[in-house]
Parts: structure tokens; C-alpha cells; sequence
């Protein structure tokens, strides 16, 4: 990149940070939007294969296709940015994310759908990382806990309402709707965005094309979002279909630092991970991401197939945690001038790991007040952390290095949330296994619990009307039953602690970091 100024859209004398809230709640608004349609699609996964005619199998595309293209333009933001014009670019995301949402829900067949995810994928892909550069461009340097605060409520509460309002909308109308829903919303943030969002002021003209690097980018990120997003269903390195993704990641990869590092102006400039403190900030937000998403997605699984509860009765359970982050993430404005960010982090961390240590006394008998203040600390844990930690890992960055730094930031907090989602999905399975076979030794007929718990069982189903012939085999299978759902039980809880331990394998890498003064005024990195 040249170094040549972008154009600048204010008039000589007017206040670059007059219009900072209506762009706050643009950018955010955008950013919700993407988040949404991440997990909404879940839970209308069933009517989507009888509408469409789709297997599991093939139907998984509509998620993986999404995500995958998601996360292929996560890095590339601030270079795509500087290519078109940081205004234009991220109204043509939005014009982009918009109109593939109504192509969705237009969709008749399943071709036709993964296409349009696809193309979604893309342009959201551009929203949460040009909202946080634009951020930290609009508000002032004192402010920018504030900013961060506003995006990070979006952002924690965007995947937490996505499985509700997808069944919600799902039951009530159809499938269809959860993509059309966009449309006013979308179109709303296009004319905002249209009308307050500018060019970047420390913008570089893009003079060349990397278009190696691109390619190993895409075919690098790509492959291994989709080895992740697929691996336990495939049975991991059992499928010949993982391996090959596996082996196209290590090549693209390799590749694809080979070609940046010699490159004159390259697509992605790796030397910004010369800063200290922002690679430690990009590790600790991958473990962030990890833990948020991996959570988000064991909890829902744990209420609906132990607990039975709906879609939306998960929903509500999970809705008071989200709003502990949010109210937690507008209270950090104020503690911007008082407390270190790092031990922000740390107390976030510790509220984190305890709320994590009473998930794993939940049992097959709680109910939602037993959830209640245990995912209010959760809430707040994590609102604790999401804003210093930003603000920590990109303190170091002079201005014009910023989009760059929130792409590498949100591509590895989402690489994380989809190692933390593959993680559970494969130990929650682990687990169950291996706990369901340290209990049966205890079911059997030279143990006077089982007995009794069988002839218990046997009783009860003779008093309901069950034919004599059939009683003991169905106490049995009831029996066993059981035992699986304890099993599960158990597995949960071990997850929960996995979990609870993880975040605090990034507390280390706070000694690598510097209280920020704010971010974007340190010198150039050479």
C-alpha cells in the first residue's frame, strides 16, 4: 500500500466527532445483524430438509457455507477497505448482506440457499471489524471504552437471541422469515451508514493486488473453518474428507505466510504481530471466543435434550445473561479513568470461572431458578472482559494500522468460538461414553439399587397398565435410559469446568500487556 492520504470527507473546522452515536448505533446495528443470522438458522434446521427435501448432511451447507465465507473476509477487511473506500465498502456489505438475505428466504431449493448464505457469509463478513475501525476512528481516544461497550453489547447479545428468535419466528410463521426479518433493518442501517459513515482519514490507497496471498488466504481459512465445522460430524481424521481439508489448511498456511512475509504489498501485513502486546491479545481473544461460543452452545444442548425444554423457553432462560453483559459493558464507561484494564480482565476472569464452577452443579433435576444467577455471572464475566481486553490488544496500534488489527482480532475470536464449538461437540460425546461406563457396573442384578430401582420401575408401569410380558423389559430400557441421561449430566458438568479452566490459561499473557492510554497513538511498526 502506498501511503498516500484517502480522501477525507469533512469540511475544514467541522468536529470528526460530531455524528459519533448515530455511527455507534449504525455500526452496531449492522454488526447485530451479522451475528444473528450465525445461529438463527439452527433451529429452523428441521423445516428448512422437509421444505428444501435436504438431508442432514447436505443441509449442515446452509451453517458451514455462511460461517466458512464469514471468515474468509475477516482478515482482509482493512485491505478491502482501503481498496474501495472505507464508506463505500462497508455500505456495500450491507447493501450485499441485505439483499442475500431476501435471496434466502426466496429460495427453493437448497443449491439456491447455500449460494445465497454464501454470498451473505461475504458481506457480513465486513461488519463487525469495519464497525470496530470505524469506532475507534469516530470517538474520541477517552471515549473509546464507551465505543466499545456500545459494540460489545451488540455483539454479546446478538448470538445469545439468535436460537429464540429463530424459533420464534420459525413457529410462528416460517422459515423464510427468519432471513426477511433483515430486510427493514438492513435497509435502515444502509441509509445510516449512507449518510454518516466517511472515509477513513488515515487511510493507504491500495496500488497492487496481492492476489497469491488472497488465494492462499481463501483456500487456508476456508479449509480449516470447514474442517471445523464438519469434523465431528465426520467423524474427525476417520474421514478421508477431513484429512484432505486438513492437509490443504497446512500447505494454503505455510504458503500463505511465505507469500505475505516477501510480498511488497501484501494483502494481510503480518509484521503488525511484531507488537507484543497485540499478538498476546489476539491468543487471549481467540480463548475468549473459545469460551463464549463453546458456552453458548453446550448450555442450549444441555436444557433442550436433558431438560427438554423448547427453543424458546432456552431462550429466556439464556436472555438475563446477555443482559448482565450488556448492562456490565455500559457500566465500563465509567470505570475507563479508575480501575486497570488488566485487572478488569482478571476480575472477569474469576467471575467467569465461578460461574463456570456452579454450571457443573447443575443436575437433571434443575430448573430456570436454579439457572438465574449463575448465568448473571457468566454475563458478567464476560462483559468484564470483552472491552478492556479489545482495548488491551490494540492499544499498541498507531491509526492506520487499526483495520488490519480488528480483522486479525475478530478472525481469531471466531476461529477460537469454532474450536471451542468442535471441542464440545466431540468431548461432550467422549464423555458420556466414558461416563456411562464407569456406571453400569453398578447396574446390574448383584446390586440391590438396581434391583430395587427396576422392581420400583416395574411397579409403577404394571399400575399405568403395561402388560405382565412386557414390564421388565420396558423397566429395563427406562433403566437405561437413566443411566444415559446421567451420563450426559456428567459430561456437561465436565465441560463446564474445561471451560472455566481455559479462560484462565490466558491470564499469563496479561504480563505481556501495557495499560492502554488509548489505541492508535503509538508510532508505526517497522
Amino acid at each position: 500500500m502506498a501511503a498516500s492520504a484517502a480522501a477525507v470527507a469533512l469540511q475544514p473546522g467541522e468536529d470528526a466527532y460530531r455524528d459519533r452515536y448515530i455511527i455507534a448505533v449504525t455500526v452496531t446495528l449492522a454488526s447485530i445483524l451479522e451475528l444473528l443470522d450465525t445461529s438463527i438458522v439452527n433451529v429452523a434446521i428441521p423445516h428448512m430438509m422437509g421444505t428444501l427435501g435436504a438431508t442432514l448432511d447436505q443441509i449442515a451447507w446452509v451453517s458451514t457455507g455462511y460461517i466458512v465465507a464469514n471468515v474468509i473476509v475477516l482478515p482482509i477487511t482493512g485491505w478491502l477497505s482501503s481498496l474501495f473506500g472505507r464508506r463505500r465498502y462497508f455500505a456495500g456489505s450491507i447493501a450485499l448482506f441485505t439483499l442475500a438475505s431476501f435471496g434466502c428466504g426466496n429460495a427453493h431449493s437448497l443449491e439456491a440457499l447455500v449460494f445465497w448464505r454464501i454470498l451473505q457469509g461475504l458481506g457480513g463478513g465486513a461488519l463487525l471489524s469495519t464497525s470496530q475501525a470505524v469506532l475507534y476512528e469516530v470517538f474520541p481516544k477517552e471515549e473509546y471504552t464507551t465505543a466499545m461497550a456500545i459494540f460489545g453489547m451488540g455483539v454479546m447479545v446478538g448470538p445469545t437471541l439468535g436460537p429464540t428468535l429463530g424459533g420464534y419466528i420459525t413457529d410462528a410463521a416460517s422459515w423464510r422469515w427468519i432471513f426477511y426479518i433483515n430486510l427493514p433493518f438492513g435497509i435502515l442501517a444502509l441509509l445510516l451508514s449512507l449518510t454518516y459513515v466517511r472515509d477513513s482519514r488515515w487511510a493507504s490507497k491500495v496500488q497492487h493486488v496481492d492476489w497469491l496471498g488472497l488465494l492462499f488466504l481463501i483456500a487456508a481459512v476456508g479449509s480449516l473453518q470447514t474442517m471445523l465445522e464438519r469434523g465431528e460430524h465426520l467423524g474427525w481424521f476417520e474421514s478421508r474428507e477431513i484429512v484432505a481439508y486438513a492437509v490443504t489448511f497446512a500447505v494454503a498456511f505455510v504458503a500463505f505466510v511465505w507469500q505475505e512475509l516477501r510480498a511488497e504489498h501484501p494483502v494481510v501485513d503480518l509484521s503488525i504481530l511484531r507488537s507484543v502486546q497485540f499478538s498476546a491479545g489476539l491468543l487471549f481473544g481467540a480463548l475468549l471466543g473459545l469460551c463464549l461460543y463453546a458456552t453458548v452452545f453446550v448450555l442450549p444442548v444441555y436444557l433442550q435434550s436433558i431438560l427438554g425444554f423448547t427453543a424458546e423457553q432456552t431462550g429466556f432462560v439464556i436472555l438475563p445473561g446477555a443482559l448482565a453483559s450488556a448492562v456490565t459493558m455500559a457500566a465500563m464507561s465509567r470505570l475507563r479513568d479508575r480501575i486497570d484494564p488488566r485487572l478488569l480482565v482478571v476480575l472477569g476472569a474469576g467471575i467467569f470461572m465461578a460461574s463456570m464452577w456452579k454450571h457443573a452443579h447443575f443436575t437433571l433435576d434443575s430448573g430456570q431458578d436454579d439457572f438465574f444467577w449463575p448465568l448473571i455471572l457468566r454475563g458478567v464475566g464476560l462483559g468484564l472482559l470483552f472491552v478492556p481486553l479489545n482495548n488491551l490488544a490494540l492499544a499498541e496500534l498507531p491509526m492506520h494500522r487499526i483495520p488490519n488489527g480488528t480483522g486479525l482480532y475478530n478472525l481469531t475470536r471466531q476461529l477460537g468460538g469454532s474450536i471451542g464449538i468442535a471441542a464440545a461437540a466431540t468431548l461432550v460425546t467422549r464423555f458420556r461414553t466414558a461416563s456411562r461406563a464407569a456406571l453400569l457396573p453398578d447396574i446390574s442384578i448383584y446390586s440391590e439399587a438396581a434391583r430395587a430401582r427396576i422392581e420400583q420401575v416395574s411397579a409403577g408401569l404394571l399400575a399405568r397398565g403395561v402388560p405382565a410380558t412386557e414390564v421388565h423389559q420396558r423397566a429395563l430400557a427406562l433403566v437405561d435410559g437413566g443411566v444415559t441421561r446421567q451420563a450426559m449430566m456428567l459430561s456437561f458438568e465436565k465441560l463446564f469446568l474445561l471451560f472455566g479452566f481455559a479462560i484462565a490459561l490466558g491470564l499469563p499473557l496479561l504480563l505481556l500487556m501495557r495499560k492502554p492510554i488509548g489505541a492508535g497513538i503509538s508510532g508505526d511498526l517497522h
